[in-house]
């Protein structure tokens, strides 16, 4: 399945002898993205990828003998139905694996909460807890679902951008046309859900999550296992103004048509590159890996001439898109002294910061939960989902993040673990397992050690598993 591209003296001579009509740095699934789209417009593409293997943080690679896994990102959600649908990634190979149910926290008391897209179950399962908070949690989703409905066309729209030194008036002029345009539309869309929901709508843009959930729900497990989607990723706390906007992030995506429900995809994540991938290619585009780019070449009227290489192999174009970082881009990439000092004070700034740690084991067998009394071999609905550990109430989540703002890996980590294969037969021998550990929090710089002392990992290693 894997399809791997190596550059060769073939593929260096074709770089060299065209001038292409666009070059992207980079083979991350958005690099690709942008690839296909322009190669189906009939243009000449090239894209360059540094490793040996296309996908960025979308990739799947056997780390272990037997196990596929999915190295950093592990779930499906946000990728469009629109970019799915015209690039016919189906046809290219994306297959989409629902779980059902979603979310399984289990309590240190002996309790647990399921939830997912099963209305019934989710009120059984609440119910467990506070008959108010079940009957409150279907105007909960419904809101947010309506919240996302309203966000659906925005996302889709090309956003509003400055345009950046002197243009032309013809070229303000547009830019003016188009940004009234996209405003126009957002007014249209606040209009048409009403000034109360409007109100509720910049309430959960702006407030902290634990405000939103405070006000909705008197639960602690299922409050905090909804604070989990608020603060995933980040160095926030669920008492971080602007959080409670990430609860809505999470209810935007769709899985084949259902919102909400994030999937897993068979073969891992680097099928969704893959099939990405295998979109531009059909459309024409040439995807060269082991093709590092050490620089963007600007001429001196300041205009983009194409790049150079690691190995010194010219590259030419006008266009030049990049799916590395801001920071990568435009502060190793592009030329000193090329942009506006005041851009590259912004990009310079930019905050990066994340308390995530990815960890990845392969196991002979599925873990068992004392609280489920289900101790069999085979899969459960414990299983499917994302497991939420450490975090049954918001302030357990608030402690574990001020650990890593005061520089201390979290003392009790909170931990998202998914088990793909119990779905996805693909990444791994039968009755065996892939488990992925999404972990926080974690200071990049950490006050009390390293990460390159293999010790201080293997503490860390032990303090996340001795947690579970």
């Amino acid at each position: 399945m894997w399809r791997r591209n190596f550059t060769t003296a073939t593929a260096t001579r074709a770089l060299k002898e065209k001038k292409w009509d666009a070059l992207v740095i980079g083979a991350g699934h958005n690099g690709l993205t942008a690839a296909a789209y322009l190669a189906k417009a009939g243009l000449s593409v090239a894209v360059l990828e540094r490793r040996h293997v296309i996908g960025g943080a979308a990739v799947t690679e056997e780390l272990i003998p037997g196990f596929k896994f999915s190295r950093c990102s592990y779930l499906q959600s946000l990728l469009r139905p629109s970019v799915i649908k015209e690039l016919e990634l189906k046809r290219h190979g994306l297959k989409l694996l629902k779980r059902n149910p979603s979310s399984f926290t289990p309590c240190l008391d002996g309790r647990y909460l399921l939830l997912g897209p099963d209305k019934n179950l989710n009120h059984s399962e609440i119910s467990k807890f506070s008959i108010r908070d079940a009957d409150a949690y279907p105007r909960y989703e419904n809101q947010l679902e309506n919240f996302s409905k309203f966000m659906d066309p925005l996302l889709d729209s090309p956003p509003p951008e400055s345009l950046q030194g002197v243009s032309s008036l013809k070229d303000r002029f547009k830019d003016n046309i188009q940004k009234s345009a996209f405003w126009a539309r957002c007014l249209r869309r606040a209009l048409s859900i009403g000034q109360t929901d409007m109100v509720d709508f910049m309430n959960l843009l702006l407030s902290p999550a634990s405000k939103v959930l405070n006000n909705w729900f008197e639960t602690d497990v299922l409050k905090a296992t909804l604070a989990t989607d608020a603060v995933i990723g980040t160095t926030g706390s669920v008492h971080t103004p602007g959080s409670g906007y990430v609860l809505l992030h999470h209810v935007m995506g769709e899985t084949d048509g259902d919102r909400g429900i994030w999937s897993y995809v068979e073969g891992g994540m680097g099928s969704v590159s893959c099939a990405i991938g295998n979109a531009a290619r059909e459309a024409g585009a040439h995807i060269i890996t082991s093709a590092e780019v050490s620089e963007v070449i600007i001429n001196g009227s300041g205009e983009v001439n194409g790049v150079l290489l690691a190995d010194d192999t010219e590259v030419l174009s006008s266009v030049v898109l990049s799916n590395a970082t801001p920071y990568r881009t435009f502060m190793e990439l592009v030329p000193n002294n090329v942009l506006p000092e005041d851009f590259i004070r912004a990009v310079k700034y930019s905050d990066y910061s994340s308390a995530t740690t990815k960890i990845n084991i392969a196991v002979d067998k599925l873990p068992q939960f004392q609280c489920c009394k289900m101790s069999h071999p085979d899969a459960g609905p414990q299983h499917m989902g994302t497991i939420h550990i450490g975090s049954e109430n918001m302030e357990e989540i608030h402690l574990a993040c001020e650990d890593a703002i005061n520089g201390l890996p979290s003392r009790r980590p909170v931990i998202e673990m998914t088990i793909p294969s119990v779905l996805d037969k693909t990444i791994s021998p039968p009755g065996k397992h892939v488990i992925n550990l999404f972990v926080q929090y974690t200071p990049y710089s950490p006050s009390d050690g390293s990460w390159g002392d293999p010790s201080y990992r293997v503490i860390y290693k032990d303090l996340v598993l001795c947690n579970q």
